[in-house]
């Protein structure tokens, strides 16, 4: 369907082949783009951005929208801010001077609150993620394998398994490898291209998305592939270019994003099981090409930012103000 707002028109498709139980109209996506955007976002299905945030340079490549509402967002490549929906900032984490890494190398690509309050980073350059409180004190430190160091190329997303393990994108390896808490490599699964992302799935198989392999595959704790889309969406004409951000819906679909891809493509998708896209967002009037970072929020989350929203005055919540550091 084509959607007209503010003047705009905005491309957002939803697919025949969604059950009646998968109503996108209320669904919103938390969006996180660097490039000329410089970006955070949330956007409805209509296309309207209901909040968005100026950022001061480059350094897009995660983003979270936390438990307590607030949004965990990437402030150029090596500082963390945790901000309220009402612009207020109550937490920050800059790699470049704390914790020893003050006059060397250092870029975040993947961050994660965890349950116990603590903050994951992983730390381009120094090669580690960290495990970090409201301080910014080190609680844990996890040495990270890197084949080909690389401050910008060492790691990309990284995610929690079930167990508490992490699994690792290292995109200058092209490997996914799964760290325990004292850092040992206990899996490991090469890719060959410089991936993105990689989640655990429910059935205990890892999802990745290939980056630069242009693909998504499944694979087992044997290395074998499961499934697998590459180059397009089979019985479509969207092409794949560097795939990122992943996640598993509890009806078994994934949503996967599409960044390079051009205008023609959409910047994120969901498919199912059998390689039907059901719902897909394609908005150039306010992203861009470079769209690597990207949430789509659940139906419960979508409710409480609307709820929280509702309080907070235009002007604030959407305006073209760049974030500043906190004094």
């Amino acid at each position: 369907m084509i959607l007209c707002h503010a003047g705009l028109t905005i491309l957002s498709l939803v697919f025949p082949s969604a059950t009646l139980a998968d109503d996108f109209s209320h669904r919103l996506v938390l969006v996180s783009e660097a490039y000329d955007k410089n970006l955070v976002a949330i956007r409805n299905e209509s296309g309207e951005i209901l909040w968005k945030q100026r950022t001061r340079g480059a350094g897009h490549h995660d983003v979270h929208l936390l438990d307590n509402g607030n949004v965990l967002l990437q402030d150029g490549w090596s500082r963390l801010v945790e901000m309220t929906l009402e612009k207020k900032i109550v937490w920050s984490y800059d790699a470049s001077t704390m914790n020893g890494n003050q006059g060397k190398g250092v870029e975040i690509h993947a961050f994660l609150r965890l349950d116990d309050g603590l903050t994951m980073i992983a730390e381009s350059g120094p090669a580690r993620l960290i495990e970090v409180d409201r301080n910014g004190d080190i609680e844990r430190t996890i040495p990270l394998t890197v084949d080909h160091p690389d401050v910008h190329r060492d790691t990309r997303l990284v995610r929690r398994r079930a167990n508490g393990n992490y699994l690792v994108c290292h995109e200058g390896d092209g490997k996914v490898r799964e760290y325990d808490s004292q850092g040992e490599v206990v899996w490991q699964h090469v890719v060959g291209s410089p991936v993105y992302g990689a989640i655990e799935l429910k059935n205990g198989h890892v999802l990745i998305a290939s980056g630069g392999g242009n693909s998504v595959l499944e694979v087992d704790r044997d290395g074998k592939t499961i499934w697998e889309i590459r180059g397009e969406v089979p019985g479509t004409d969207i092409e794949l270019k560097w795939t990122t951000t992943l996640r598993e819906r509890e009806n078994g679909n994934f949503i996967i994003g599409n960044c390079h891809a051009g205008e023609s493509n959409p910047q994120m998708l969901e498919i199912t099981r059998d390689k039907k896209v059901v719902w897909q967002l394609r908005d150039f009037t306010h992203f861009g090409n470079g769209l690597a970072a990207a949430e789509v929020l659940t139906e419960k989350q979508s409710e409480q930012v609307r709820a929280r929203l509702a309080s907070i005055p235009l002007a604030v919540r959407v305006n073209d103000r760049v974030l500043q550091p906190k004094k």
